[in-house]
């Protein structure tokens, strides 16, 4: 997988796409109501990156904020919970979890045509090089190892002191996670493919029995990070698929880079490049909360595949309905099938 051009693609701001359009009065408005001293506003953009929720950067006389709404158009059930991200990146503003600042949700559809909430721009770095190619083995170690902390600290929170004790329903993560991508998938499903029929009976019926229970962020992954320049984590970001989970499910998700990246599978370059391989990020993972991920490790690449492959199908079934936000939408559609052919390869090495 070459991710070496993917800062160039989705990294910066553009101007906002005809179809993202929204009413900028409104939204003036709404600024001068809900969101003190700010000052007017003075340049919308468009974020290249964000194909599930359209991500605007709000630039006003005296600083910067950061848009993010429903789109516009035909929406799969549960899809684009802005409300929910904005309920976690509220409640996770002061504990470990670094978040940006949120300053209000906006439900009514009649300000800017759908609903939005407004957070701080972070300005840092974000990286969308898995390989982190720019940096020295050093940079990469911390990198990877600041990554792996925060991701440990939200799993150790507890959930119910941050008030989200409603946030999801606790216990049988998993189950519910293959039904719901089972019917999103098919809902934006537009060819046959039989390595995801496959999975889809398959998943269901091979349940693990290691049930738990924490925060979950859901899409967990290296360019939903912003970094300092010391690269220290200043913020995570993209929190629409959390919810209460399972915490391997969730750390597990953001280890498919090590099964699909073939530099990452070989030791020598970890070791040189400050990468770690697979086992010593697993074992950071276990240091800091004290989890076994053996059991049940080679189970959870194969639902995390295939709920990998029922995320890109959902921008599949966006381009095909007009509302997919990133014009880069389509291609990434075109790794659905690899994906699922990965996710049954490994039923077939570890299960038959």
């Amino acid at each position: 997988m070459d991710t070496s051009n993917n800062d160039e693609i989705f990294s910066g701001t553009k101007k906002v796409a005809e179809n993202l359009k929204f009413n900028e009065a409104g939204l003036k408005e709404w600024f001068g109501d809900c969101i003190h001293d700010a000052g007017n506003i003075i340049k919308i953009e468009q974020f290249k990156g964000g194909q599930s929720n359209p991500t605007y950067k709000i630039s006003t006389e005296k600083k910067e904020f950061v848009l993010r709404r429903k789109p516009p158009g035909i929406l799969l059930p549960s899809a684009h919970a802005v409300d929910r991200e904005y309920k976690v990146i509220t409640a996770l503003h002061d504990t470990k979890v670094p978040v940006p600042k949120t300053y209000g949700l906006c439900e009514d559809e009649d300000v800017i045509g759908t609903a939005f909430f407004v957070m701080d721009f972070l300005d840092g770095n974000i990286y969308w090089d898995l390989l982190l190619e720019d940096k020295s083995p050093q940079e990469r170690k911390d990198i990877y190892f600041n990554k792996n902390k925060v991701i440990a600290e939200l799993h150790k929170i507890d959930y119910k002191s941050v008030g989200l004790s409603e946030y999801g329903k606790p216990g049988n993560y998993v189950a519910r996670q293959v039904s719901r991508w089972t019917k999103q998938y098919l809902a934006s499903e537009t060819q046959k493919i039989e390595a995801m029929n496959n999975l889809i009976d398959w998943l269901p019926a091979n349940l693990p029995d290691d049930d738990e229970t924490c925060i979950v962020h859901g899409d967990y992954r290296l360019d939903n990070m912003v970094f300092n320049s010391e690269n220290g984590v200043m913020g995570v970001l993209d929190w629409e698929l959390s919810t209460l989970g399972h915490p391997i499910a969730d750390f597990n998700y953001h280890c498919i880079s090590w099964r699909n990246i073939p530099e990452l599978q070989d030791e020598k370059f970890c070791k040189e490049s400050g990468i770690p391989t697979e086992k010593e990020y697993r074992e950071m993972y276990s240091e800091i909360t004290g989890r076994d991920l053996s059991a049940n490790w080679e189970f959870y690449f194969i639902f995390n595949i295939f709920k990998l492959a029922g995320i890109l199908q959902g921008i599949v079934g966006r381009v095909r309905d007009g509302t997919a936000a990133s014009k880069h939408a389509e291609n990434r559609g075109s790794q659905v099938v690899p994906l699922a052919e990965t996710a049954w390869s490994l039923v077939e090495q570890n299960y038959k």
